[in-house]
């Protein structure tokens, strides 16, 4: 293999800008959140045209396939042509939904909750997260 056709997976998924940093890419292939084919993935990993990856970043889980190779950083546009994001519908959905939830905020100095105060907070997320079908009633 040519030395340019030859590329470590921490600087491919630095450079189609899916980790801010390379550092933050290798440290995510020791601690085991980049996989191929649910075996983990050493950060010096050689990339191919094809290859199929999964990448766990905090709460976001995505599931990237290989098109081109991308040696150096660039611009987001010419980023994601590199790659083909395959991640499961519900898996995006469950994602998203996360930020959609109900934030409980409190203004500054009130205080920590009454007893009465945290009863409200409980029914008003309890009713949220419920479903439709769900309900035992």
């Amino acid at each position: 293999m040519a030395e340019q056709e030859k590329l470590r997976i921490d600087k491919y998924l630095w450079a189609i800008r899916l980790f801010k940093t390379r550092t933050n890419a290798t440290e995510a292939c020791r601690a085991g959140r980049v996989k191929q084919n649910g075996q983990n993935v050493k950060p010096s990993a050689i990339v191919k045209p094809g290859d199929v990856y999964q990448v766990s970043k905090g709460i976001e889980k995505k599931v990237i396939e290989v098109l081109e190779l991308l040696h150096q950083r660039s611009e987001y546009k010419i980023a994601v042509t590199k790659y083909k994001d395959i991640t499961p519908l519900e898996d995006t959905i469950a994602y998203k939904s996360v930020f959609h939830s109900p934030s409980m905020k409190r203004d500054r100095g009130t205080g920590r909750p009454t007893k009465r105060d945290r009863r409200e907070i409980d029914e008003h997320t309890d009713n949220f997260f419920e479903k439709e079908g769900d309900l035992n009633d």
